[in-house]
C-alpha cells in the first residue's frame, strides 16, 4: 500500500511531510498481513540480523542480538516535553518542547536515506473498541515492524476504523543509521551507539511521540510504554479514564462465579507470574486478560471496564521457567521473537534460571561470543549468557490460559485493584483499604526495598514507585494522584461509589529474622486471591486495623510448610514499622510534589498515624 491510497487527508499530509524530511528510498504503508510479516523476517534474516531457531523445538521463532548500547529502555534519554516544567513533575526528565523539536528535526533530516520508511497503522486494544486508541508509527526498522505485528493490531482494518478524519497518536521513530548507496548493515544491529544522542520524547500537549537512535524495546515499539502509558495517561486525564501499568486477571471460584482483578506491581515483584498464575487451591481457575497494561473506562452501569491494549507479551526472559511461569513458557514455544538470549548448539534459546543447563559443549552468548555451555541454569561467574533484560515477544493468543473475552471490545468489569512491592518487613501479606482515598494513598506509597546490588541507595532503602507508574506517567505525579481521587469522588457523587473496585495492597516478599521468605509465592498466591475475591463480595473474613482490613486468623488457608504463627505475623500490624513508614512518607517522599499533592493524602497520613498511636 502506498501513500496515495490513504483516505485520511491529515495522515497523508503527515506521512508526506516526514518522508520529505527523512528522505527514505521508498515508503510502505503496512497492511498487517502474514505475508508482510514473513517478508520483514526474510529481510532481517538475509541481512544477518535474525537467526532462525530450530523448527522442531521453536517453529516460527527467531533470535536477534542488539548492539550493547541498545539493550533496555533509555530512561535518562526519555523526556516529557510539556510546555511548563511543573506539568512534567519531579519524576520525569523535562525539556523545552520547542527546543527539543528543533534539535530532533535536524537529527531526522535525511536519517532514512538508503532505507524504506514503514508506516504502521496500529490499534491499542481491539479494533473498533470505544476504549481503544489508534496510533501511527513511522519507522525504518523491519524489526520494529514485526514486533509491532505481535504487540498491536496492525493493518487495513485500523485504517478503516480511523476513517477520513479520525484521531490518531503520531509516533515517529528512526534507528538513525542512513545508508550510502550500495551500503548495508553487514549483520550489525543498526542504532545510534552514543547514548547521549538517543531521544525518546513525549509531547503531552499535542499527544506526540518522537524517538531517535534506539531500535530496541520500549524505545522503538512506540505502542508499548510510550503510547500505552505515557501519552495514554495524559489522554486518560483529559478524557476521564485510566491508563495503568496493570495486569488483568479473570478469576473463577469453585461455584463458577467470575471476577476480574487488575494489579500494579513494580519490576521484579512477580507481575508476569501473577498474570499467568496456576492456582494450587482446588476448584479455583485463573485466566489471563493482560500481563502488563490496562485501560479502563466507566460503563453505563457505573463500573470500570478494562481492556488489555496490547496483543502480545513483551516479557523479560531471564528468570522465566516452567516453575516460575509455566504458562509463559508455553506461550513462547512458537511464532516468537527472542532478543539478546543465548543460542545453544542445537539452535535453541537459553537464559539464566530457565530451569536447566544448556545442552552441548558450547553456547553463543548475547554478544555473539562462543562460550562453554553452562551445566546448570545459574549465572556464570564472569558474564551472563543472556542479557539481564533479554526479551521474548509472543502473541497473547498463544497463552494456554488466555481468557476467551480478552479481546472483547466492551472490556471486562473490574472488581479489585491490587498494589504491591517487594518489602522484607512492615507491609503485610494482604491489606484492604478502608476507602477509595485510603486506597489511592496505599497506591501512592508503593515501593520496593532495594538490594545491596544497587549503587545509588543504601540496601533496605525503600524506592517508591507509586502505582508502578513512576517511569511511565506522562505528567506530574501529584496531579495523577488527584486524577484518581477525582474519579472516585465523581462516582460517589453520582451514587455509584459502591461500583468502584475495592483496593488491596499485597506483599509476597516478607522475610523472617533469618532472612528467609515467609511466604512461598508463585502458585500459592492463589490463596490470597481467593480471600480478595471473597472480600469483593463482602464476606466477613477480615479484621479492621489501624492500617486497613487484614485477614482474620484462619481466613487464608496456609500453604504446606507455613505455620499458623507465620501466618499471624504475615497478617498483623507492625506498629513500629508503620510509624517509621509514615514518618518517611511525610518527611522524605510526599514533599517532592509540593502543592500538587492532594491534601486528602496528607489527611490519610494523619489519620493512620493517629490510629497507630491510639
Amino acid at each position: 500500500m502506498n501513500i496515495n491510497e490513504l483516505k485520511h487527508a491529515g495522515l497523508k499530509k503527515w506521512t508526506e511531510e516526514w518522508a520529505a524530511l527523512m528522505q527514505p528510498d521508498s515508503v510502505e504503508i503496512c497492511d498487517g498481513t502474514r505475508e508482510e510479516y514473513d517478508r520483514m523476517i526474510k529481510i532481517l534474516v538475509d541481512g544477518g540480523l535474525g537467526t532462525p531457531l530450530n523448527p522442531e523445538k521453536k517453529p516460527g521463532c527467531y533470535l536477534f542480538r542488539s548492539d550493547p548500547s541498545d539493550v533496555a529502555r533509555a530512561e535518562s534519554r526519555t523526556f516529557i516535553a510539556s510546555k511548563e516544567k511543573i506539568e512534567a513533575g519531579p519524576n520525569n526528565n523535562w525539556t523545552d518542547p520547542v527546543e527539543l523539536k528543533k534539535t530532533m528535526t535536524e537529527l531526522y533530516r535525511g536519517c532514512m536515506k538508503g532505507r524504506t520508511m514503514y508506516v504502521i497503522p496500529f490499534s491499542m486494544g481491539p479494533v473498533g473498541s470505544d476504549i481503544a486508541k489508534i496510533g501511527m508509527e513511522i519507522t525504518d526498522s523491519p524489526y520494529v515492524v514485526v514486533n509491532m505485528h505481535i504487540m498491536t493490531r496492525v493493518g487495513k482494518e485500523v485504517l478503516k476504523v480511523l476513517g477520513a478524519d479520525g484521531f490518531f497518536v503520531p509516533c515517529i521513530h528512526s534507528i538513525a543509521k542512513p545508508l550510502a548507496k550500495g551500503e548495508s548493515d553487514n549483520g550489525k544491529w543498526p542504532c545510534e551507539p552514543d547514548v547521549q544522542k538517543k531521544y525518546i520524547s513525549h509531547f503531552p500537549d499535542t499527544y506526540e511521540i518522537w524517538s531517535y537512535g534506539s531500535g530496541y524495546g520500549g524505545n522503538a515499539l512506540l505502542g508499548k510504554k510510550c503510547l500505552a502509558l505515557r501519552i495514554a495517561s495524559v489522554l486518560a486525564r483529559d478524557e476521564g479514564w485510566l491508563a495503568e501499568h496493570m495486569l488483568i486477571l479473570k478469576i473463577t471460584n469453585p461455584e463458577g462465579k467470575v471476577k476480574y482483578i487488575t494489579g500494579a506491581l513494580p519490576s521484579a515483584c512477580g507481575k508476569t507470574n501473577l498474570a499467568m498464575l496456576v492456582p494450587t487451591l482446588p476448584g479455583w481457575k485463573v485466566e489471563t486478560i493482560g500481563d502488563d497494561i490496562a485501560w479502563m473506562k466507566f460503563g453505563k452501569d457505573g463500573r470500570l471496564y478494562a481492556i488489555n491494549p496490547e496483543a502480545g507479551f513483551f516479557g523479560v526472559a531471564p528468570g522465566t521457567s516452567t516453575q516460575s511461569n509455566f504458562n509463559a513458557m508455553e506461550s513462547i514455544k512458537k511464532n516468537t521473537i527472542f532478543t539478546n538470549c543465548g543460542l545453544t548448539e542445537d539452535n535453541d534459546i537459553w537464559w539464566e534460571e530457565i530451569g536447566y543447563g544448556a545442552p552441548g559443549e558450547t553456547i553463543i552468548d548475547w554478544k555473539g561470543n562462543k562460550r562453554p555451555a553452562p551445566k546448570t541454569d545459574k549465572k556464570p561467574a564472569d558474564e551472563p549468557i543472556a542479557h539481564a533484560n533479554a526479551r521474548f515477544t509472543a502473541p497473547a493468543r498463544q497463552c494456554p490460559v488466555i481468557a476467551p473475552e480478552w479481546e472483547d471490545p466492551k472490556g471486562v468489569p473490574i472488581s479489585a485493584f491490587l498494589f504491591g512491592g517487594r518489602r522484607a518487613a512492615t507491609i503485610p501479606l494482604v491489606n484492604q483499604s478502608k476507602s477509595w482515598v485510603h486506597g489511592v494513598f496505599m497506591g501512592s506509597i508503593t515501593g520496593s526495598e532495594i538490594t545491596a546490588a544497587a549503587l545509588d541507595l543504601a540496601a533496605g532503602t525503600v524506592r517508591r514507585d507509586p502505582f508502578a507508574m513512576l517511569p511511565f506517567c506522562g505528567y506530574n505525579m501529584g496531579d495523577y494522584f488527584n486524577h484518581w481521587i477525582k474519579l472516585g469522588q465523581k462516582s460517589e457523587a453520582e451514587g455509584r461509589g459502591g461500583e468502584l473496585p475495592k483496593i488491596f495492597f499485597i506483599n509476597w516478599f516478607r522475610k523472617n529474622k533469618d532472612g528467609k521468605f515467609m511466604w512461598p509465592g508463585y502458585s500459592e498466591n492463589s490463596r490470597v486471591l481467593a480471600w480478595i475475591f471473597d472480600r469483593c463480595d463482602g464476606k466477613d473474613n477480615c479484621v479492621q486495623t489501624a492500617i486497613g482490613n487484614l485477614p482474620k486468623p484462619g481466613a487464608i488457608e496456609p500453604p504446606q510448610g507455613v505455620s499458623a504463627e507465620t501466618m499471624n505475623e504475615l497478617c498483623s500490624v507492625d506498629i513500629d514499622g508503620w510509624k517509621k513508614e509514615i514518618a518517611d512518607v511525610r518527611k522524605d517522599y510526599y514533599p517532592q510534589y509540593g502543592d500538587r499533592l492532594p491534601k486528602v493524602l496528607y489527611d490519610e497520613l494523619d489519620a493512620i498515624e493517629k490510629r497507630l498511636n491510639g
